[in-house]
């Protein structure tokens, strides 16, 4: 459990942040609660969230960019934290094309900026989130964390991909415990308004169409929310040591053969097709979607899948929420929170 230890959750107010500090709490963390509260998507939801969060004694909030200098380095120096999450990032594969000047500030710069102060205070593990973009034009499925990963088609995704290389480059350096994780589509209860459930669930009650991107020729490794936070909550206590020789890395193991680093797929190792996906939407409201089918968009890659193995050999976990009982879990939320 968390008693007597403290973690530095960045992206508190966001979607994924917001349900691991609640979890980190529950469990008897202290845990400060960074985030830059961006306009990105609508500043209300990320405010409530910190608000319910506020209600927890434990919790400290703090807001500041991760790209600012001094607001990371001050957290770290006045609380000391023994875990670290980094989940602040600037999201979106889409938005990377309209503005890659953002992706370059939060997630370059403030990694660079979470990495120093690491350095100057070592937490017991830290974790930060990478993405299941990574994989890029890598058509091997499932994904495995062995693979290579050089060709990302994002300027989101390769600011993850550096990010993972900075990480990699400080865990050797200054023997740092690192993990990080490489998530596949997130979703659920106070999720990301961009993000497809949100936007489908809001257009179908609205009577407006969807947009089907490749002609609904895709499929994604959907992952509840609370599948991805156990995942996370697990690997917090699975920290890295760096390995005396190489041959002591196991089979399928990301280990780093000169580093306490790690890279974890959280994932439900299951591609579903995403009009599957609409349908389960579509069933949990009662209201048949009308469809604008489209090509594919610029970045985006057909489909994801997760080979979820090397999360179990380390915490025994296997995420394992359907998509019909999630959906239907994010439906009953919107609708209660939205009053529709």
């Amino acid at each position: 459990m968390g008693e007597n230890r403290t973690a530095l959750v960045t992206g508190s107010a966001g979607f994924i942040g917001y349900h691991l500090c609640a979890r980190l709490l529950a469990d008897g963390f202290k845990v400060i609660g960074l985030d830059g509260m961006t306009d990105y998507y609508d500043v209300r939801l990320k405010e409530r969230r910190h608000q319910m969060l506020s209600q927890n004694a434990g919790f400290i909030p703090a807001e500041g960019l991760l790209e600012t200098d001094g607001v990371v380095m001050d957290l770290f120096a006045a609380h000391k934290p023994d875990i670290v999450v980094g989940l602040a990032a600037q999201a979106g594969v889409r938005w990377s094309i309209e503005n890659p000047r953002a992706y370059l500030d939060a997630n370059l710069v403030g990694t660079f900026n979470i990495l120093e102060a690491a350095r100057a205070h070592p937490p017991e593990h830290m974790l930060l989130a990478s993405t299941s973009s990574a994989y890029g034009a890598n058509t091997v499925m499932p994904y495995a964390e062995t693979q290579k990963a050089d060709h990302q088609m994002s300027f989101y995704a390769a600011t993850k991909k550096a990010n993972e290389a900075m990480a990699h480059s400080y865990a050797h350096l200054f023997d740092l415990p690192t993990t990080m994780f490489r998530f596949f589509t997130v979703y659920g209860p106070w999720g990301r308004p961009d993000m497809a459930l949100f936007k489908f669930t809001k257009a179908i009650l609205q009577g407006d169409e969807i947009d089907v991107y490749n002609h609904g020729d895709m499929s994604r490794d959907f992952t509840y929310i609370d599948d991805l936070v156990q995942g996370i909550r697990l690997l917090i206590d699975t920290a890295p040591v760096r390995p005396a020789v190489a041959e002591d890395i196991a089979d399928g193991d990301s280990l780093s053969a000169v580093a306490p680093y790690r890279v974890v797929n959280i994932g439900n190792g299951e591609p579903v097709k995403l009009l599957d996906f609409i349908k389960a939407i579509e069933a949990s409201l009662g209201i048949e979607a009308k469809k604008n089918f489209m090509d594919m968009q610029p970045g985006d890659v057909p489909a994801t899948w997760a080979q979820a193995d090397l999360l179990k050999s380390l915490t025994g976990y296997t995420p394992e929420t359907s998509v019909p009982e999630g959906v239907a879990s994010f439906v009953e939320w919107y609708r209660d929170y939205y009053q529709k």
